[in-house]
């Protein structure tokens, strides 16, 4: 079929409403990166407010709590990918074994619906669940002889939470992407294999996960863009200042900063820094995804 200038000029006019909104909301406000440079004052605005330059990047690297932020994002984003990874792609495979097609799907399902959940909803719930007085969690474990847990004041198990909601949470979307992976192994292989004397197992070891390993080192380099965000939305709801020692990340810190202590150009240097990494490290993902995944979007 030939695409005319006409339909060319209609599938413009498609894409502008979306251009516009993009325009509007991602490029047009990154006129406020200008605030990273000047002594901000709300009153005076971009044209007025002092400036000073590289001031607030240098007393950046001077606050004592930089460097634990950013360690905390770090550690807490790396626990993250790296459980966000194992724990769909195992629930794939026990999934992918399963025969019954009804039970299948109705697991698929009930896996999948956390993820339309906002933390706000979830953050309520989990302090409920897990509160150390009265919490469900905490009332089964007394009626079992064993002691209760501060999941909210103790700086252990609050990154354990952080980290276990945080799967249970997003693990029935990513397994979509290794179940449709699944699919395009050929089903020849797995009779060829049994034929051959290969155990359920065995095929899982030499014909799945080889089949589905491209997808996975994808996902995986792809994460990597991801290791400044550490998940604003859900260390927000649940955070408090017994915790923050080791809670405490790169957003929840710009968000303290900027819209609490008033420092917008500290807020929005701090901010300019972590775009400028993140997009680095997005760019380093995607050429390692194309090198080993042979993946690209363009």
């Amino acid at each position: 079929m030939k695409i005319t200038r006409k339909d060319r000029t209609f599938f413009h006019l498609l894409l502008a409403p979306g251009m516009l909104i993009l325009l509007l909301f991602a490029y047009l406000p990154m006129i406020g990166i200008v605030i990273a440079f000047q002594e901000f004052n709300p009153m005076q605005g971009f044209f007025k407010s002092e400036w000073v330059g590289l001031e607030h990047v240098r007393f950046l690297f001077e606050l004592p709590d930089t460097m634990q932020t950013v360690r905390n994002t770090v550690e807490i984003s790396l626990m993250k990918i790296v459980a966000g990874l194992v724990v769909p792609i195992s629930f794939a495979l026990l999934l992918n074994e399963a025969r019954i097609v009804w039970f299948k799907r109705t697991v698929q399902s009930l896996v999948y619906l956390p993820h339309f959940l906002s933390w706000v909803i979830l953050g309520g719930i989990l302090i409920d669940v897990l509160s150390i007085n009265g919490g469900v969690f905490n009332q089964i474990a007394a009626s079992l002889g064993l002691d209760p847990i501060f999941f909210f004041g103790d700086e252990t198990w609050f990154r354990v939470m952080l980290i276990v909601t945080d799967v249970w949470k997003e693990f029935g979307f990513s397994t979509i992407v290794y179940l449709a992976a699944l699919t395009g192994i050929n089903p020849a292989l797995y009779e060829a294999a049994s034929i051959d004397g290969a155990s359920r197992w065995q095929r899982v070891v030499y014909i799945t996960l080889p089949g589905i390993l491209p997808v996975v080192v994808l996902m995986s380099t792809l994460s990597l863009g991801n290791v400044l965000n550490a998940g604003f939305d859900q260390i927000f709801n649940l955070y408090n200042p017994m915790v923050i020692g080791t809670a405490d990340i790169i957003d929840t810190y710009i968000y303290r900063m900027g819209l609490i202590q008033a420092q917008y150009g500290l807020a929005t240097a701090i901010g300019l820094m972590k775009s400028i990494i993140g997009f680095a490290l997005i760019v380093t993902s995607y050429r390692l995804a194309y090198r080993y995944a042979n993946y690209r979007i363009f």
